[in-house]
Formats: C-alpha cells, structure tokens, sequence
C-alpha cells in the first residue's frame, strides 16, 4: 500500500490522520498506566473515567455531526484538532478522578466533533464512487500511526518515569496541532445552513438508517475479541504459548494496512455493502467456530488454529468496515454527511462499549456454546443487513 496517494484532498486527509494517529498511539499505550500509577486512579475509577469519556462521545456524535455540517466540516475538524491539542496538554496536570473528567469531558466533545467533521469533509470533497475506498485507505493509515506511536510509546513505558509519562502526552498534543496546521491545506468546504421549520436532527428520525446504526452496534462488537476475549482465552482455555497472543495481534494490524483498501472493493454502493456487511457476519461466525476449538486441542494444531481464526476474523472486521462506510456515505442526504456520520458511529461506539461485558461473558462464562452464540449474532445480523438497507434506500425520496 502506498502511505501518500496523489495531490488533493485524500493526501492531506492521509497526512493528518498518520500525524494524529501517532499520537493516539502514544495514548492508548500509556493512558491506563498513566492514570493508576501517575496520576494514582484505581482501577475502578480509571473504567468508570475511560466509560464517561466514551458516553460522552456516543450522546454527542449527531449534534457535532450537525455542527460541522452547519459550520463547515474543515473548519470545525482543524478548530477542534487545535483544542485537543490544548486540552491534552491540560492532562499534564490532573491529579485526581474529578480534574481528569474536567479535561477529558472536553476533549470528547472535540474529537466526536473532529470526527464528524472528517466524515463530512470525506463526503463533500471526495466524489461518491471514492468514498469507501479513501476510507478504506485512511484506516489502513490509522493502523500505521497507532503502530508507530505504540512503538514509541514502549520506550516510554520501558522508562516508567512520570517525565516519561509526560512526555509521552506532550507529543499526543503536539501531533493533535500539527493535524490541524496539516489541514489547513485542504480547500474549504461550504457550510450547510438549515433553512425552513422542518426537523434540524434528520438522521436521528430516519429509522431504517436508525436500524442499521443498531445493526452495525453489534457487528462491532467483534473487535471486544482480539482486544478481550481472545487474549484471556489463549492464556486460560488452551495450552498455546502466551507469545501466540502477540502473534494474533500482528495477523490483524498487519492485514488491516495490507488489505482494507482491497477488501473495500465493491462497497461504493449500497447493494454491494449490504452483501459486504452479510459477509461480515458470516466470516466472524466462521472466527468464533475456530476459536471454540482451541479449547479442545494441543500443540501446534492449537498454534494453527489461532492463525485460522485470526484471519477469519480480520476478514470480517475489514468486511464490516466496508459495509458500514458504504452504507453510511451511500444513505446520507447531500448537505448533512456529518450528521449521519455522527449518527452511525453512534452504533460502533456503543458495539464497542458493550463488547468487552459481552465477549467475556459468553466466551469465558459459558466456554464453547457461548461463542457459537456469539458467532450466531454476528451471522443474524448480517444476515438483516441487505433487507434493512432496501428499506432505507425506498425511503429516500421520502426523506428529501
């Protein structure tokens, strides 16, 4: 995969996504320690910090959607990637639960709203039939630069010291700014104004979109697997190497830079996302049917086994990242792109939010039948996709 594709506005969007993503990888490697050892959370209140933070996000997705489609989308994503600069840099001196939520509370409202806001820019400055594939292609970024500022990241924890920790956040904020100085090559995109008395949310009263935001919830639930479930497995249910964890871990990240884009083919319209999403269903089905085996085998066969279920896996999750990219961009009214983008990724925030309570659950409390109902709900609800996804392309013409 090429890191940079041609001048315009996919280059400068892949630019600040790698400059952002560094960072986030800085974060995500370091946050958890850095707030029980550093700034001495417990555990309990570290979840409880890192579930509000993610409330926040999913309540707030739709009205900052609104927002960038209202303002103009590149102007709220530089704004707001300028404040999380400032406000991370705010996190250099929290030293309990209450002044952390005072920082990150902010902080969520200005990345749902950045994030929003890329949707947005991707929907008005990339033509239809690119959409899927710049997504696809800016994932496959994103995986590069949380590599990269994980990777750096292990220096600092190796460290361990406080001004490491700080360090570590000095360079999240600084990548936040320079994502935004980044973007401001990208040429403006005009500001949606709602005219008329009629309903401001529109998405939030579409309902056949409403239901394959539900959908699409629980399909991803399928990355609680690599994340939760699969590490406590292999390290409690089956006699493979602890490393074999690792090994898992590379097969995903690996396959997500290699093959997104590829795997996105064919997802541009609504027809071919729906049967991309139904894929989806089936090839998690197919990952939770291997994964329920390793229980019962040895060896090397059990070593063999992981990578299977691994790759069937991966191939369901850049399967679903299609799907939902086509059907989000495919269904969204011209004018209100950040909106339905906000309003779609309210169904993965709260998949995600719930996979770690259910993967656990039911692969850990209930062994082999729990993750055959496990595979079951992703094929059902892959399965409704392609139905629901005709309700809402009739609907259409209704809507406008």
């Amino acid at each position: 995969m090429r890191l940079l594709p041609g001048p315009g506005p996919v280059r400068t969007l892949s630019i600040a996504t790698l400059i952002s993503t560094v960072g986030n990888g800085l974060w995500m490697a370091s946050s958890a320690l850095y707030l029980t050892r550093i700034v001495g959370l417990s555990v309990p209140q570290t979840g409880l910090a890192l579930t509000t933070v993610a409330l926040i996000m999913l309540v707030l997705s739709t009205p900052t959607g609104y927002l960038a489609d209202n303002l103009g989308p590149r102007g709220v994503s530089i704004g707001c990637l300028l404040a999380l600069g400032v406000t991370e840099l705010a996190m250099l001196t929290v030293h309990s639960l209450p002044t952390f939520l005072l920082v990150a509370a902010p902080m969520a409202v200005f990345d749902a709203a950045q994030r929003s806001a890329r949707g947005a820019i991707i929907g008005s400055a990339v033509p239809p039939d690119r959409r899927v594939h710049t997504r696809a292609y800016l994932r496959a970024v994103t995986n590069v630069g949380i590599t990269v500022g994980a990777g750096a990241a292990g220096i600092g924890l190796a460290i361990g010291t406080r001004e490491a920790f700080l360090a570590m956040i000095v360079g999240d904020a600084v990548s936040f700014m320079l994502a935004g100085l980044a973007l401001t090559r990208l040429t403006p995109v005009a500001p949606v104004r709602h005219t008329g008395s009629g309903p401001r949310l529109t998405a939030l009263r579409d309902r056949p979109f409403l239901v394959l935001t539900v959908l699409d919830g629980l399909l991803a639930i399928n990355f609680g697997l690599l994340e939760v479930a699969m590490p406590l497995w292999v390290a409690d249910r089956t006699d493979a190497p602890h490393w074999m964890i690792a090994v898992v871990v590379v097969v995903n990240t690996v396959s997500v830079v290699l093959l997104q884009v590829r795997m996105s083919r064919g997802a541009d319209g609504i027809p071919g996302a729906a049967r991309a999403s139904r894929r989806a269903g089936f090839a998690l089905l197919a990952a939770c049917l291997i994964f329920s085996t390793t229980a019962h085998s040895s060896g090397r066969l059990t070593m063999a086994l992981l990578v299977l279920a691994a790759v069937a896996h991966v191939i369901g999750e850049l399967w679903y990242s299609a799907g939902g990219w086509g059907l989000s961009f495919g269904l969204a009214p011209e004018g209100a792109h950040g909106q339905y983008q906000g309003t779609f990724a309210m169904g993965h925030q709260f998949g995600q939010m719930l996979a770690p309570v259910v993967v656990t659950a039911l692969t850990l409390g209930w062994g082999t039948p729990g993750w055959l109902l496990l595979g079951a709900l992703f094929a059902c609800a892959g399965t409704l996709v392609p139905p629901v996804a005709r309700w809402a392309q009739s609907s259409r013409p209704a809507l406008t």
